[in-house]
């Protein structure tokens, strides 16, 4: 079972809109965006 909570994130101008643009070109939302973001750098990390 995955559990989910909000999460309050403060993010720099520039970041958020990045985080925008790609959100409406990938036709996903913002959080989902961050999530690819994050886990990208989960596996590379694990590389």
């Amino acid at each position: 079972m995955q559990v989910k909570a909000a999460f309050p994130l403060r993010l720099p101008a520039d970041v958020k809109a990045w985080l925008v643009e790609q959100a409406s070109k990938n036709a996903s939302s913002q959080n989902s965006e961050i999530v690819r973001a994050v886990r990208e750098r989960m596996e590379r990390q694990e590389a």
